[in-house]
């Protein structure tokens, strides 16, 4: 497997750019895992890194995210055993470190001394390093579909709709606590892609976190939109996207007017 990763690096200019594949490279190989153990009968998978395999956006993450569909044979402690046993299969030394949270279960899974293998890092010890995020408590109102991937290995997954996961993503631009780059280059992806958000799952979801819904309805998005994304600190949003993004050339796209312009033109 370290010469498979090997070669699937052998084109990437820069460690940045290895590091976010070798990363890429583990997240598919815990998917295929998940996949195997019908993890997907009871979470569908969501974020960023979903729309990128998936969708095909054109940013590395570093997190893999779902959500509870069916809380029947749902174990958070079985699925990361299970995830780990698949990588040391694989000839990958990993190791898990749980956090177990009352609404969201999260997990790292670290592989020690991947990026010395790889060449990345002249430290021995240095870890590479996947979490994994379940939302055992989703609001209400999504809405899954299932998808065909063909990533190194071909296997089913369950996920969210586009119009579920825009509904996401617009809760965590306007009601994450802190500015996270990531979550406005993809609120740019929607809206180049005409995506129209689940608005119910969008209700409910903050409504859920901020204690009431704002009642957004198709007629009152577009002003929700411009007023909520008058408040976003862009220039930090650009500095945390730019390791992320395939194309640098892109980070030019956090400018407030060319924001407004898109929200406008949905």
């Amino acid at each position: 497997m370290i010469e498979a990763l090997r070669h699937e690096l052998a084109s990437a200019a820069s460690v940045e750019d290895k590091t976010n594949r070798a990363r890429e490279f583990l997240q598919i190989l815990a998917l295929k895992s998940l996949s195997d153990q019908d993890a997907f009968s009871r979470m569908a998978f969501i974020g960023g890194t979903a729309l990128r395999v998936i969708f095909g956006l054109r940013r590395f993450s570093e997190d893999l995210d779902f959500s509870i569909v069916s809380s029947s044979g749902y174990d958070f402690s079985d699925i990361c055993g299970r995830l780990v046993k698949a990588f040391r299969s694989n000839g990958l030394d990993a190791g898990v470190d749980k956090q177990n949270e009352r609404t969201v279960n999260a997990a790292f899974l670290s592989f020690p001394g991947l990026p010395h293998a790889l060449g990345l890092s002249g430290h021995k010890g240095e870890k590479l390093s996947i979490k994994v995020e379940v939302d055992t408590r989703p609001p209400a109102g999504w809405k899954t579909q299932t998808s065909l991937l063909n990533r190194t290995y071909l296997f089913n997954v369950s996920h969210y709709d586009l119009p579920s996961l825009f509904a996401g993503k617009l809760h965590a631009c306007f009601y994450r606590k802190y500015t996270k780059g990531r979550d406005i280059y993809d609120l740019f992806w929607y809206l180049g892609k005409k995506i129209h958000p689940n608005l119910v799952l969008l209700n409910n979801a903050i409504a859920q976190s901020e204690g009431k819904s704002p009642g957004i309805t198709e007629r009152s998005l577009k002003e929700f939109m411009l007023k909520v994304a008058g408040h976003i600190d862009l220039n930090a949003a650009r500095k945390d996207a730019e390791r992320f993004l395939e194309d640098k050339s892109e980070l030019r796209l956090f400018n407030a007017d060319i924001l407004a312009a898109a929200i406008n033109s949905i």
